[in-house]
């Protein structure tokens, strides 16, 4: 079966042979992919002409509730998907992350909508006044940029790759197109039939290329945003392209690093964050063959705890039942392919020359349902470097899969330097049940990690674990990492925006961005604002009211019913040497004056009001002063 790619609005398949994509499990055939004959330049200009006009001019509820509405039709074709995965040698657990994880982003990125203005643009931060006179200010908004998100993903998470970076991206109202890792693109194009047939996308907003796309960022520019997923080598390499400098394309850089994990000096054995600890690293270690960016490869244990992990964690791998992932008594997989597997096992090779391998066997797996031979199977390998300020390859080399190294520090302080000897990194983790400790290493490793779990009994049953990305946090890290950050709530999506500066009177900025700036016009109301209909309401139209005297007899009852005695209130004699000159009448009162002041007590359209925000107590009001209110949208 040769795959298709899906482009300019049609399925096609790529012209010759193609690549043979390969099940992990039983070693035959899936299909053949191959993207000769594609157009690449032609590709991204539908994208731009066709896609992203569609989108840009969607407002952000409509892209939210686009993106929720995506996300509850493919739960409901989430069962074909598994069936899929399991191809790619991902067990039950691992495909759960990967795609209902992915359908995930759709929904978190669909909640954004209640951040976001319902415009099609974002209007960023305050006003900023640029003058005396108070006629001449500043502000920021954020449109979508013009061009296509192009997002060349890794080979571990086909669906969840995909998804947690086109949420955004859409959200941000910019199409994608997207190039998987060549050897899981079949479960990829199982996901975006299903997208596509549901229609709820705009035509455009997606493109799926399955193959190679050696030339695709030749003809980027720069409204387009580029993101990678994969090898740093790989990503440094794609940075570099000619187009991207001169064009100063964005591209987001998300590399497979040198995570560590921590084992806090009072978590001894016996201890309940000891305990946590292993179940963490096993997890880590074994969860998609330890195929994750975010895997633990270094393992930093207080140097008399060291014989203590080795035991406990060998005896959790040696539970670990390793097989045909469709089986339910299977905890992990396959790796991807048999080529990932000599890969793996060279890149052991070279940390052994060092660290010794404490658990595990890189010629023999015992594999349950399925045939070793065939399959691209691997036995967790666990290692203990002794030297690990000596001995540096275990914070340079990275065998991607379910492999992790063992190491023994002694403060503290020397936890946070081995951290960064891995030259920086996409997440850390430090278990621990002294806030003191955990304290130390998050705020001195930080600079080289783009996040860090802080594990204890406390969290742990709520936490989401080490490896785990989450839409509403930054992904991404340092040096080794990419420097890029992917997802991260609004963050994310103004990643997919341009930012500009805009000058004007505030009259006129107010006219732009849809929210009323200090100074600007009044357009008086010719009736009640409670008497209209929300969408009737625009920025500037304000409501000035009668006023109120207020009068010493209600302060002094003000605060019989509040309890709120303050002296400035209710003892005039104390009044000297303070900055109140008379009684001075409660904040709280006042708020109360003003809401009898503008609420209308007819029946209407408006059902409640809900709060207020950034309120301040500016000035005292003193008995005798007359108040009115200012009420403007």
């Amino acid at each position: 079966m040769k795959l298709e790619n899906y482009i300019q609005g049609n399925w096609v398949a790529g012209d010759g042979e193609g690549t043979p994509l390969i099940n992990a499990v039983t070693g035959e055939e899936v299909a053949v992919a191959t993207t000769k004959g594609l157009d690449f330049k032609d590709i991204l200009a539908y994208g731009r002409s066709v896609g992203n006009p569609a989108l840009r001019k969607m407002t952000f509820q409509e892209r939210g509730l686009m993106l929720k509405k995506l996300g509850l039709y493919l739960m409901k074709h989430k069962a074909k998907f598994y069936e899929v995965s399991f191809k790619t040698g991902a067990t039950k657990v691992d495909s759960w992350i990967d795609i209902e994880g992915g359908f995930g982003n759709l929904f978190a990125n669909a909640s954004l909508r209640r951040e976001f203005p319902n415009k099609p643009f974002h209007v960023d931060g305050e006003g900023i006044d640029l003058s005396k006179g108070g006629q001449f200010m500043g502000h920021h908004i954020m449109v979508p940029k013009r061009g296509v998100a192009v997002h060349i993903n890794a080979f571990n998470f086909p669906v969840w790759g995909m998804l947690e970076k086109c949420a955004v991206n859409w959200m941000a109202g910019v199409p994608a197109v997207v190039k998987p890792a060549t050897n899981t693109s079949f479960l990829t194009e199982a996901v975006v039939r299903e997208i596509i047939a549901s229609k709820i996308l705009p035509e455009g907003a997606l493109q799926l290329i399955c193959g190679s796309a050696r030339t695709i960022l030749d003809h980027v520019d720069s409204q387009d945003i580029v993101t990678f997923t994969g090898s740093a080598t790989t990503g440094r390499m794609l940075k570099a392209n000619p187009r991207i400098i001169n064009e100063a394309v964005p591209f987001n850089m998300e590399a497979d690093s040198l995570n560590c994990s921590v084992l806090g000096l009072d978590a001894a054995p016996g201890t309940p964050e000891f305990t946590l600890f292993i179940k963490g690293v096993k997890a880590e270690m074994t969860v998609k063959c330890g195929q994750k960016c975010t895997a633990i490869r270094r393992i930093m244990v207080p140097e008399n705890y060291v014989e203590d992990v080795q035991i406990a964690l060998g005896k959790e791998l040696a539970r670990t039942n390793i097989g045909d992932p469709a089986l339910k008594e299977t905890r992990m997989g396959a790796l991807v392919s048999k080529d990932q597997v000599q890969e793996v096992k060279e890149r052991v090779a070279d940390l052994n020359k060092t660290a010794e391998i404490v658990y595990g066997s890189l010629d023999t797996v015992e594999v349950n349902g399925a045939s070793a031979e065939n399959g691209a199977f691997l036995s967790p390998i666990l290692l203990l470097e002794k030297e690990p300020f000596k001995n540096t390859a275990v914070h340079n080399v990275e065998a991607f899969g379910p492999v992790s190294t063992i190491m023994p520090y002694s403060t503290t302080a020397e936890a946070v330097e081995l951290s960064h000897l891995g030259m920086g990194s996409l997440v850390a983790s430090i278990v621990t049940g002294d806030d003191k400790i955990a304290t130390e290493f998050t705020v001195e490793a930080a600079t080289h990690h783009g996040r860090i779990l802080v594990l204890n009994q406390e969290s742990a049953k709520q936490s989401t674990g080490h490896g785990s990305p989450l839409p509403t946090l930054t992904h991404g890290g340092p040096g080794r990492a990419g420097g890029g950050e992917e997802m991260g709530g609004m963050r994310g999506v103004k990643h997919y925006m341009q930012r500009c500066a805009i000058q004007g009177s505030p009259t006129t900025i107010t006219e732009i961005t849809g929210i009323y700036q200090q100074g600007a016009k009044y357009k008086e109301s010719p009736e009640h604002p409670f008497k209209y209909h929300f969408e009737d309401i625009e920025a500037g139209m304000s409501l000035k009211t009668h006023r109120r005297t207020i009068m010493d007899s209600e302060i002094a009852n003000f605060a019989n019913i509040s309890w709120d005695h303050f002296y400035a209130h209710t003892d005039i004699t104390s009044l000297g040497h303070t900055i109140f000159e008379k009684r001075a009448a409660h904040g709280y009162f006042i708020l109360s004056a003003a809401a009898g002041l503008f609420v209308y007590p007819n029946k209407g359209p408006v059902a409640a009001n809900y709060g207020l925000d950034t309120c301040r107590f500016m000035r005292p009001i003193y008995h005798g002063d007359t108040i009115y209110v200012r009420l403007t949208c």
